[in-house]
């Protein structure tokens, strides 16, 4: 990623002190009690205890595994708090001396420095009840948890354990981080009905604080209860800030100086810090994209702490607090001075205030303005050392708007209060935009007997393809017995490798057709199929999935499509590869904007593949299963390489072990009975 790094000059110690530093807002400060609590004994690493829950899983000890592994999330929540405190409490005890001038005068801050650092080893040995390198972890195992991947080994056991109520909180805990598994999806709607209630109560066991209190918020202001919103709201605001200090905090963790080791000398004093607190600060810069998207999920930064204060704004103008409304107002422009909507309604609070009050002199809210300020210094430091330091970052914007607030209040301008009329607010939403790349099509498809059916203009549409004898007979009976066949997450070898082969041609062939001049990565894959209902099949009219686009939001009343969350944006390209044409009805269709006026159908078979780009151009749906079962294998692209499906990356890394073992024998002599 970097070249090596230069030695940075002495000046450089002046920005030494925000390596630890100190809290904004203050904190939770640890009490006396808190201070002498001791754990029961040595806190067991997690990964440890996820290891031991995952084996006691596969060999069918159920009750055991569940012991395990939540006992691997206990210990895991439990370290990161012993770390944050201990960080919180040495900080306010160890304060870093800033260094002065003449010989020897960073001495003073090394010194203060050093003495951090073992109170910090001090107290984690301590209230680990050994050293802390016993809890340094893989980086599989760090990002499994940060996936939430030991929830949906819980969702399994609980159910084998008969557990349901736990099942589903597990399922939803593990799918709030994962919502493009359309299993765990499939999991949650089939454990509603096995306990035969349809709003069963769904929890997020690694839920936010500030994120529920947010959404408290949001529920008394649709309310119109203003009181209780303010009151959820500033609680969220408060809860946000004390995680984004335990998120900065987190960051100072041990850093790895790989360039170092592969140039096969060790750092010097100036290199180390410069690298260290640079890697530091870039994980505290982004605690902002940790705080507000679901987590262990790369995706574009949605428009959350600002909300809170347009939220507050209007609903203190509604209960008479002028001067907290300009404040708030004034704090959401500091991320969105462009907003029109805000803008005047500065206007308007400024006329409402007191005459002894000079507007000019009500400021943005402190904490938002010392936010946005240390992320903006952050940022300007950050973009210099990658200048000078020789390494890449590219700053993200992290106050996208993707619309205001979700209602209808927006303070008019110009009038009274007695008679104002509440308009509705200009939602803001960003629209699907046109695609932004070159519209080309036509190239070359790169394998022998595959047939090109139909380009765009004869499926009446823009970046659609459809192709005949992508999968041989034998290749679709061997993935219909796969799909329909239930191996309960264990499949045979052959098959798997088959999986993996035919979705890597489809990919390339979308790659090359679409003469796509950026590498396609997958960004999620699956096989579907759909069955036929029982009952009277007669005039069906209906959908078996309904029409949608890929990357936004379909608005057919609007004629639009809303490219924002939830929809995963970051698509570029689709496809489906169908395996049988055994069965009625099923067909894939194409429609305009409105969802209703067809421009293409689709009858699928076996070797068929449609492909097209994922956007609002192509609204597509599936008409009603009538007769039998229709599958398929449903694949996503992105251009985007930090959406790369994880399970894909993984799977290549086997593929590649299988490879090289299978290395100089003349064909695969694989056991029909391997699985995978």
């Amino acid at each position: 990623m970097r070249e090596r790094i230069w030695a940075p000059p002495p000046p450089l110690l002046l920005l030494l002190p925000l390596l630890l530093p100190q809290p904004l807002w203050g904190g939770p400060q640890d009490s006396a009690r808190r201070e002498s609590e001791r754990e029961p004994g040595p806190l067991q690493p997690f990964d440890l205890l996820y290891a031991s829950g995952a084996a006691a899983y596969y060999r069918g000890d159920y009750e055991q595994a569940v012991r395990d592994l939540e006992e691997a999330l206990r210990s895991h929540r439990r370290l990161r708090e012993i770390r944050a405190r201990c960080a919180r409490r040495c900080a306010v005890h160890h304060p870093l001396a800033p260094p002065g001038a003449g010989p020897g005068a960073e001495l003073l801050f090394f010194r203060s420095l050093l003495e951090r650092a073992r109170c910090y080893r001090s107290c984690e040995t301590q209230r680990l009840g050994g050293p802390a390198s016993r809890h340094r972890v893989s980086e599989d195992v760090r990002s499994d948890f940060q996936r939430r991947v030991p929830y949906n080994y819980l969702q399994r056991a609980y159910i084998k354990l008969n557990q349901l109520e736990k099942a589903v909180e597990a399922a939803h805990t593990f799918f709030v981080a994962n919502p493009e598994h359309m299993e765990m999806q499939q999991n949650i709607e089939n454990y509603r009905a096995m306990a035969g209630v349809e709003a069963l109560q769904l929890v997020d066991r690694e839920a936010k604080l500030h994120l529920e209190s947010y959404n408290a918020g949001v529920k008394h202001y649709e309310a119109d209860d203003f009181e209780m919103a303010i009151k959820y709201f500033e609680q969220a605001l408060r809860e946000y800030f004390i995680e984004d200090t335990e998120c900065r905090t987190l960051c100072e963790g041990p850093q790895r100086f790989e360039e170092y080791e592969y140039l096969g000398y060790k750092p010097g004093l100036y290199e180390a810090i410069a690298d260290h607190y640079m890697q530091v600060l870039v994980c505290q810069h982004e605690c902002v994209r940790e705080l507000a998207t679901r987590p262990g999920r790369l995706s574009p930064i949605e428009n959350f702490l600002p909300l809170h204060y347009d939220y507050l704004q209007f609903a203190y103008y509604r209960v008479g607090e002028y001067v907290k409304a300009l404040e708030c107002a004034k704090a959401y422009l500091l991320c969105h001075p462009d907003d029109e909507d805000v803008l005047d309604n500065v206007d308007y609070y400024e006329s409402l205030l007191d005459d002894s009050i000079d507007p000019a002199s009500i400021e943005a809210r402190e904490d938002l303005t010392m936010f946005v300020k240390r992320h903006k210094l952050e940022s300007e430091l950050i973009k210099s050392a990658a200048e000078g330091l020789g390494f890449s970052y590219t700053e993200p914007n992290y106050w996208i708007r993707y619309g205001g607030r979700q209602d209808e209040n927006r303070v008019p301008s110009g009038v009274n209060i007695e008679g104002a009329e509440v308009h509705g607010l200009s939602m803001g939403k960003k629209l699907s935009p046109k695609i932004d790349r070159d519209l080309r099509e036509g190239g070359p498809l790169l394998y022998e007997n595959i047939t090109f059916v139909y380009n765009s203009e004869q499926l009446n549409g823009t970046q659609r393809v459809l192709l005949d004898n992508v999968l041989s007979e034998e290749q679709c009976r061997e993935l219909y017995s796969v799909a329909t066949s239930g191996y309960e997450g264990r499949v045979p070898l052959k098959s798997a490798r088959l999986f993996y082969d035919i979705s890597e041609k489809a990919r390339k062939i979308v790659e090359s057709y679409f003469m796509l001049n950026s590498t396609l990565y997958f960004s999620y894959t699956h096989m579907v199929c759909r069955t036929a209902l029982s009952g009277q099949q007669d005039r069906r009219n209906d959908l078996s999935h309904p029409i949608h686009a890929d990357n936004c939001l379909l608005d057919p009343e609007a004629n639009e499509c809303w490219k924002e969350p939830p929809a995963y944006t970051f698509r570029d390209y689709s496809a489906l590869l169908y395996m049988n044409d055994d069965f009625e009805g099923g067909e894939f269709i194409f429609t305009e904007m409105d969802a209703k006026t067809v421009t293409a159908s689709i009858k699928p078979k076996c070797g068929r593949m449609i492909s097209f780009s994922s956007g609002g151009e192509n609204p597509h749906g599936v008409k009603a299963v009538t007769k039998g079962q229709r599958c398929a294998v449903a694949l996503w692209f992105t251009l985007d390489p930090l959406y790369r499906e994880l399970e894909r990356i993984q799977a290549d890394e086997v593929i590649a072990i299988l490879d090289e073992e299978q290395q100089g024998k003349h064909e695969l002599n694989i056991n029909p009975k391997d699985e995978l």
